[in-house]
């Protein structure tokens, strides 16, 4: 059970650590906790919802499934969790701070996502868990992050990026289970080009906002 539950949430903390260290100003320790720890409650209420839709036998499509199911509620969720937790908190002051804030809200989530699979189906899957669905679920959160960054920033167009702060992670995360339900056996055909893409977009997106400290120090 030891090995089961750190095999579950060791992605979670080497990728945390990773966007963390990336922040040339490091956030204080217990509002990481904080939002670590609401992402993985957000678990239970997502799960509820989901097997309500079905148990009313309204997931039938994989289309549903993807994009409703898993990519609406579950980044609604976060996002929610983000615009009145850390959106008007003092600590987030600067554009990467965002990032680092949504990341660990994912991370959160997909901690305890993880464990609940591995769990269910077997420590052997814990490589291919870290290396998809966990990291996966991080990049969708730089892409949340990034943009309630730039909506902290700049008065211009700031509901407009709260709205993409949503709606760009929402599009990935169902793209992203879309992708499994519809392939089989050749699902790393698509995945792979699809995460390689997604880990470039969010690389280029984290040296933006770090950028950013710079141009208005």
């Amino acid at each position: 059970m030891i090995a089961l539950f750190s095999a579950g949430i060791a992605p979670a903390f080497a990728l945390m650590a990773f966007f963390y260290l990336k922040d040339r100003f490091t956030e204080p320790l217990s509002l990481m906790v904080k939002t670590f720890l609401f992402g993985a409650l957000l678990v239970f209420p997502i799960m509820f919802i989901q097997y309500g839709f079905m148990a009313e036998n309204m997931s039938d499509s994989f289309l549903i499934q993807s994009f409703l199911l898993s990519g609406l509620i579950e980044e609604f969720f976060k996002w929610f969790i983000f615009l009145y937790v850390i959106f008007h908190h003092t600590e987030f002051d600067a554009h990467y701070d965002g990032i680092v804030y949504a990341v660990s809200i994912s991370l959160g989530f997909a901690a305890v996502e993880n464990i609940l699979y591995l769990l269910t189906n077997g420590i052997e899957h814990a490589f291919t868990r870290a290396l998809f669905p966990v990291s996966s679920h991080a990049l969708f959160g730089v892409m949340m992050g990034y943009h309630f960054g730039k909506a902290k920033k700049s008065k211009q167009n700031r509901n407009w990026h709260i709205l993409l702060a949503l709606l760009v992670p929402f599009l990935l995360h169902g793209t992203y289970n879309y992708i499994l339900k519809i392939v089989s056996s050749g699902w790393l055909l698509l995945l792979i080009p699809f995460m390689t893409g997604l880990w470039f977009m969010a690389l280029h997106r984290m040296k933006t906002a770090n950028q950013q400290v710079i141009y208005n120090a």
